[in-house]
């Protein structure tokens, strides 16, 4: 399935690679996401995401643009972070995703204690990884059965549909 099989009024979670598609033009993936938020922005679809998601799009955000800054490469873009924190202050692409998400038709969902215990289960039953179980566990929580994303790990999980860019 992928982001054009959603039919109207549908209820849609966003993993971080589609909201990171969407943000830095993904060459390939990203005009899906583009579409994929604009029929969210107009009403068609109903879209969530949740505070630890957007912290790791925030996360990867950083890191992309980071790497293009003058004279820095894709590898150790963390490690150079590190050592040299003012370079955070050339880089707006990050906190412009994380306002935007905000102001946004995208309805963003905490993440209660008890989840991270349902997703520890999770990880274990279906064979994710945490951050992933917690997706999972968000969207059991909140009655969600529909994820963005473009990870196939997510296609272990009973119950759950992925709808992937292409």
């Amino acid at each position: 399935m992928t982001f054009a099989d959603l039919a109207a009024n549908d209820h849609i979670f966003l993993d971080a690679n589609t909201l990171v598609y969407h943000f830095a033009s993904h060459q390939v993936f990203g005009p899906a996401a583009n579409q994929l938020m604009t029929r969210i922005e107009n009403q068609q679809l109903e879209g969530y995401t949740s505070t630890h998601v957007l912290s790791e799009t925030a996360h990867r955000l950083m890191m992309i643009e980071a790497a293009t800054l003058p004279g820095w490469k894709q590898t150790k873009v963390k490690l150079r972070l590190l050592q040299q924190p003012s370079a955070l202050q050339n880089l707006t692409l990050f906190r412009s995703a994380v306002e935007t998400v905000l102001q946004s038709r995208i309805q963003t969902l905490a993440i209660a204690p008890s989840l991270i215990v349902s997703a520890a289960v999770i990880s274990q039953q279906v064979g994710l990884l945490s951050n992933d179980a917690l997706i999972v566990a968000v969207m059991q929580a909140n009655g969600l059965t529909k994820l963005a994303s473009h990870d196939g790990d997510f296609d272990r999980v009973p119950g759950l549909t992925r709808y992937a860019p292409t």
